[in-house]
């Protein structure tokens, strides 16, 4: 993983929500386009053919420090291949990041008795957020999905929360059973728990069944997303949301 930290006068019209899984649209220039500056990525959309249109990913915000006027955004590379990986492996300095929003309307409930986190990378930065985000008596588990142990990254949660990291050790998400396998079986404390539940598609769909199915949850007290579908592009992701196979509740 890879965590791009942005920042300077552009971030002033950045107007934070109040949200542990705040996420902005990245909107990536179309190499060999010229583009009239300051670009304005919505604007141009009025009067360029869409194959110019600049390319754009949704990535969850790790933090913003308005202060400072940063904000970082972790990104998953896999090599060479996809869109946004491949740019925040080379990112250096003095190079421009252009994104919109943002969205998000996640917060950990302040009534809930425990809390309950599970995800994959996609997720490790709203996940992070919202375990920095805890009372400090907070209690609850924690299940963070990553490639390897080297992947492990420092989170402040609460003493009272359980954080447990899983490895897939090379395998695709597709033949790995790992984050599913630990919250089916895992211990389930007494009291009205919040869940936040988000990441690969396949694995939601598996976890809806355990959460409302097994734990016989509300959906009140659930958030679940699929962030990312194995095997797609976020443009062929995002056109599967209307269809049966994109659903997840």
């Amino acid at each position: 993983m890879v965590r791009v930290v942005a920042g300077g006068p552009g971030l002033a019209a950045f107007v934070p929500k109040d949200a542990t899984d705040m996420y902005v649209k990245i909107h990536f220039l179309q190499p060999g386009v010229e583009y009239a500056e300051p670009v304005d990525v919505f604007a141009l959309r009025e009067f360029m053919p869409r194959e110019q249109w600049p390319a754009t990913r949704t990535y969850t915000v790790r933090w913003v420090d308005l202060a400072a006027q940063e904000i970082a955004i972790d990104f998953v590379v896999h090599g060479d291949s996809g869109l946004a990986g491949p740019w925040a492996a080379a990112a250096a300095p003095g190079d421009r990041i252009i994104f919109s929003g943002p969205g998000g309307a996640y917060r950990p409930n302040p009534d809930a008795d425990w809390y309950l986190f599970a995800g994959d990378e996609a997720a490790l930065p709203a996940i992070a957020a919202a375990l920095e985000a805890l009372p400090a008596g907070a209690s609850g588990l924690a299940y963070l999905e990553v490639d390897t142990a080297a992947d492990i990254q420092p989170i402040d949660a609460p003493d009272g929360v359980d954080v447990t990291w899983l490895f897939r050790e090379g395998a695709t998400p597709d033949r790995c059973t790992a984050l599913v396998d630990a919250v089916a079986s895992g211990t389930w404390p007494a009291g009205r728990v919040d869940a936040f539940i988000h990441g690969e598609r396949e694995y939601m769909k598996q976890l809806r069944d355990v959460l409302f199915k097994q734990r016989g949850l509300d959906r009140s007290q659930v958030s679940l997303s699929g962030y990312w579908a194995y095997g797609r592009t976020e443009d062929y992701f995002q056109a599967e949301k209307k269809q049966p196979i994109g659903q997840i509740l």
